[in-house]
């Protein structure tokens, strides 16, 4: 295993004796600091900044300055992950794994709302029911702080390099991935990996077949028939719904700006930002739903994507939000719900509000077909 470890060590998340020196290096990055001081201590940042660096190196020392494997620091990742769901969510439910195995190893296929939070929420639900927890695949755009991706590949996630020029290098990192996602399977490790490129901003969720093709380079390499290389993955389908999403506005102000201007200039740090907002903004209930592996005859990539879109759409738990935003059943729902979601929508921008109702819609309309 040593060989394929050094063979994929520019994309696989980090291994034991590397998680204290990619540690000591966050805590001495000056961006890393700087960047908690104003999202957490705004207020006095300009004139404490001095006081309060020293202060914050010495405090991430003393909490993770003993971390020296993957499972210590999955476990210190638990602890936040357990206040998170206690502050900012009313309240956090899962199923579907009751029909898997705890020693098989899944590629989940989750619909994607938030950058950091659906494989958190995932690995949260893996954790509870004593399922191994995922290996994360993560765009490569998100990774241009080292520390941010120091960060990411100590918790387990890995490398998708799309910023890759040229049709013979794109396609060399495509099999890079795709040996590596299967080798993860073979290895006993979980993969859990988004349906698409970036996030439905609009709430309707898409498999992209191309992601699929990239699952196959592999099997193809092998000489495997396409049907049964699908069939060895054991993907799951896996469905992430939230009754609030934080980042509605600023995904509605994208689309807003896109249709009536043709273009969306995104700020220098506003995927940080989007992370931040996710892990720290009230997101209401939320509900992961694993569907069930993908067996049987496929004939290609759209068969495939096809299926994993049936699940989601089938087994996506419709919150009062959701079915509010449609007009759908509303007599059942709750006074307090309506005036939560009207309090939500009060909160948008006027011209965003139309663009805000359809995110929410979208999941109501894909589960009624």
């Amino acid at each position: 295993m040593t060989n394929a470890v050094d063979k994929f060590s520019d994309i696989r998340a980090y291994n034991d004796d590397e998680i204290q020196p990619a540690i000591q290096r966050v805590i001495k990055n000056d961006e890393f600091i700087n960047a908690i001081i104003s999202f957490r201590f705004s207020k006095i940042a300009k004139f404490a900044g001095f006081i309060l660096k020293p202060l914050l190196r010495r405090y991430f020392l003393y909490k993770w300055g003993s971390i020296n494997s993957i499972d210590e620091m999955q476990r210190v990742v638990g602890g936040y992950m357990e206040h998170m769901i206690a502050s900012t969510t009313t309240g956090f439910t899962y199923s579907g794994l009751d029909k898997l195995d705890p020693e098989q190893n899944y590629l989940f296929v989750s619909n994607h709302r938030d950058i950091a939070m659906d494989p958190a929420f995932v690995n949260w639900a893996l954790y509870s029911e004593n399922f191994k927890t995922v290996r994360i695949a993560i765009g490569d755009n998100l990774l241009s702080k080292p520390y941010v991706s120091d960060l990411m590949r100590m918790n387990k996630s890995f490398i998708v390099r799309r910023s890759v020029s040229g049709v013979r290098e794109m396609m060399k990192s495509l099999a890079h991935l795709s040996d590596y996602i299967f080798t993860s399977l073979q290895d006993e490790s979980n993969i859990w990996i988004a349906q698409k490129e970036g996030r439905a901003k609009d709430g309707f969720d898409k498999t992209e077949p191309a992601i699929i093709k990239m699952f196959y380079v592999n099997g193809k390499k092998q000489k495997i028939s396409f049907s049964d290389y699908i069939n060895t993955l054991n993907i799951v389908p896996v469905a992430v719904s939230y009754e609030f999403d934080p980042c509605d506005q600023h995904k509605a102000q994208e689309l807003y700006d896109k249709a009536k201007f043709g273009e969306y200039k995104k700020s220098q740090f506003e995927d940080i930002e989007s992370i931040v907002r996710g892990i720290t903004g009230q997101k209401g209930r939320v509900h992961v739903a694993f569907g069930q592996p993908l067996k049987g005859e496929f004939s290609d990539a759209e068969m495939v994507a096809q299926e994993i879109d049936r699940q989601i759409y089938r087994n996506y738990h419709l919150h009062p939000s959701n079915l509010i935003a449609a007009k759908e059943d509303l007599l059942s729902i709750a006074t307090a719900d309506k005036d939560r979601f009207k309090a939500r929508l009060d909160e948008i921008k006027p011209e965003l509000q139309e663009i805000v109702l359809k995110m929410y819609a979208n999941p109501v309309k894909n589960h009624l077909g």
